[in-house]
This record gives C-alpha cells, sequence and structure tokens, in this order.
C-alpha cells in the first residue's frame, strides 16, 4: 500500500482550529466507505474499515487515530494477544457508522484513521512500551486523540506516559477489567499486565481520586488483592454491583465524566468469558456486551484524552467473538466522541477548554 505524502509535522503546541472537510473528496479521505462503495468482504482490513495513514513519523488531519499494538510479552497467562490488532481489523468488515443509541453518524463528527501497528521488537517489554509512549505522544501533541488496540495492558502504562508528556498533568481513568491491575509492593520494579495501575500511579500519570475500576471479580490471589488500590483513593465497582444496579454504575461514570480529563482502558476479560472467550485471562461471572456498551456511553460529555482496547487473544476464540466485541467497543467510545462534538456541550469541569465547537476535542 502506497503511505500518504509526507506532510510538515505540527509543532507540539499546535491545535488545529477546524476539522471540517473542505471538499467531499476531502471528507472521504477519513471516513469509513459505505457497503455500496466498497462491500464489506472487500479491500484491505482496517479498523472499523477506516482509511489507513501510516506513516509512523507523521500523524494526519484527523480527529482520532487508532493504532494496533501487537505486543503480548507482559502477559501473566495465556499469550496471543499480539494477533489481537488483526483479528478486529479483520471483524471489522461488519462495522457500521451510524449509533443507534445515540442518534449520531460517528464520522459526520469525527475525522478518523487507522494509524497501522506501532514497530518494536516483539519480545522485548522496554522496546515496546517505548515505541507505543513515542507514538501515542506525537499523537497527543499533534492535537488528535490517540486509541490504541493490543495487545496486553502493558500498553496502557506506555500510553499514560506518552499522553502525560504530552500534556504535563496527571489525568483521571476508567478502567473496565475483570481484575485491578495494581498488584505488587509499592515501589516494586517488577512490571507486568497485573501491576499497569499501580505503576501509573506511582509515576504520577493518573490522579487516584478521579480513577474508576468497573468489573473487578474474584476469586482473587489473596485477599490483599485490592489492598494498593482501595489505600490509594481509586474506586472499585465490582461485577456484582454491575449485575445488581446497572443504573448506579452509570451514574458513576456521569460523575466521572464531570471531573476532567479522562483516560479510557477497557480489557475484554471484563466480559464473561461466554461473550469473550479470547483473552488471556477469562474469569467466569463478567458482564455481557449489552452491559458494557450502556457503561461506554455514558462517557457522552467527556473530555477523552485517549484510549485502548486490551487482551483480545483470537487463537483461543475460533468463532470470532472477542474481536467482534473489541470492534463493537470501539464503535462505543467513537459514538461517544462524536456525541460530545455534536452537542458542542462538555461536561461542567475545570480542566477543558471553553468552546470546543469546529475544534479538535483534545485539547
Amino acid at each position: 500500500m502506497r503511505k500518504p505524502a509526507a506532510a510538515k509535522k505540527p509543532k507540539a503546541t499546535s491545535l488545529r482550529a477546524s476539522t471540517l472537510p473542505s471538499s467531499a473528496r476531502e471528507a472521504r479521505k477519513f471516513r469509513a466507505p459505505s457497503s455500496n462503495e466498497l462491500p464489506r468482504v472487500a479491500g484491505i482490513p482496517s479498523f472499523l474499515r477506516l482509511p489507513v495513514h501510516d506513516d509512523p513519523d507523521h500523524v494526519p488531519e484527523v480527529d482520532v487515530l487508532l493504532c494496533g499494538v501487537p505486543f503480548d510479552g507482559g502477559t501473566s497467562f495465556r499469550p496471543g494477544a499480539r494477533f489481537g490488532p488483526r483479528a478486529v481489523r479483520e471483524a471489522s468488515a461488519l462495522a457500521r457508522s451510524f449509533s443507534a443509541a445515540l442518534g449520531v453518524d460517528v464520522y459526520d463528527e469525527l475525522r478518523a484513521a487507522d494509524g497501522g501497528d506501532i514497530a518494536f521488537f516483539a519480545q522485548d517489554l522496554g522496546s515496546a512500551l517505548s515505541a507505543v509512549t513515542a507514538r501515542a505522544e506525537s499523537i497527543t501533541r499533534s492535537g488528535a486523540i490517540c486509541g490504541l488496540i493490543g495487545g496486553d495492558q502493558t500498553l496502557t502504562l506506555a500510553a499514560l506516559r506518552g499522553i502525560q508528556r504530552a500534556k504535563k498533568k496527571a489525568f483521571g481513568m476508567l478502567h473496565i477489567d475483570a481484575q485491578s491491575n495494581s498488584l505488587g509492593a509499592a515501589k516494586d520494579a517488577h512490571l507486568d499486565h497485573s501491576s499497569v495501575l499501580r505503576h501509573a500511579l506511582e509515576e504520577g500519570l493518573i490522579r487516584p481520586d478521579s480513577t474508576l475500576q468497573i468489573g473487578v471479580r474474584g476469586p482473587y490471589s489473596a485477599a490483599d488483592d485490592l489492598a494498593f488500590a482501595l489505600a490509594h483513593g481509586f474506586e472499585v465497582v465490582t461485577m456484582d454491583e454491575v449485575r445488581w444496579d446497572l443504573h448506579s454504575v452509570v451514574s458513576q461514570v456521569r460523575k466521572l465524566v464531570q471531573k476532567g480529563a479522562l483516560y479510557v482502558s477497557v480489557d475484554v476479560s471484563a466480559l464473561d468469558p461466554a461473550h469473550a472467550p479470547g483473552t488471556a485471562f477469562p474469569l467466569p461471572g463478567g458482564m455481557n456486551t449489552w452491559e458494557l456498551q450502556q457503561i461506554l456511553r455514558a462517557l457522552v460529555g467527556a473530555e477523552i484524552i485517549g484510549f485502548d482496547v486490551v487482551e483480545i487473544a483470537p487463537s483461543y476464540d475460533p468463532a470470532g467473538i472477542t474481536a467482534l466485541a473489541g470492534v463493537s467497543i470501539l464503535h462505543e467510545l467513537l459514538a461517544a466522541l462524536a456525541d460530545t462534538r455534536r452537542s458542542g456541550r462538555p461536561a461542567p469541569s475545570s480542566h477543558h477548554t471553553p468552546s470546543r465547537r469546529g475544534r479538535r476535542l483534545s485539547p
């Protein structure tokens, strides 16, 4: 595939004043084609059937850039998440642009593209995290929102590092997962997908008073598995709470939205293995896909500065339903961003720009 022509790299402080396309041809550069234009069985697979702009040294004029992270060197159990980005691209043949729940066509409001995969040595954790950090930083500095598809949960730490370097401040986090991923003793240098949130807090990347974890469930390895998260002020919503009172959980997300800038990480293990068997660490008793969709729709109005979908390991799911869930998660996240753009009324916060109409969502 031919790469787009090189363009001048924007300065770190630049913010493109408008993303409105200058012509119909320009608009088609950053939206999924209609199935009447390109049959779903045709074309090169890409995230959500979006155009591919995979020059690693350039960020196109988009609101959201989706990049694959084919890495699973941080998993502690079943490998295979390195094939997650490829599986999500294949499953994206069924992606559509109009959100029936929110009543918005995603690509009428957002310009988006598939930014290709981030390149690194497959088994080198340090190299992989450095590459993801650099790419997340460059995307954020351009004014676009960085969306990553993994890959195991360690990529989340790298993305948080890159975004924090670009924004020079800590931010809130919505973490949807079966596990808290805050294991390990304080200041323990060991890193895998089970300790990502602990490292993020110790590095000053996230604000503990604005960190919400949803879907956490046992059985646990020990009685103190959640001790670090609870002691440092994380709000932890267990899976039992989701099942017993989903409306309350949605309200908690809405309250989090009002606290300011937010990074969203979705580990597909939050879903029950019946709905997402292809994951590194499956735990029975999780949420169904509809419940996850309701939670993500509560993000309308949020100042989302980045997001990821992780732990999709397709080799354990011959039917491909986990990758389909990944496509659905991406669609819901982009639909929430699109509805926020359409409304022009971000949630009240001391951390957001007064007006975003005609501007990028990420400050």
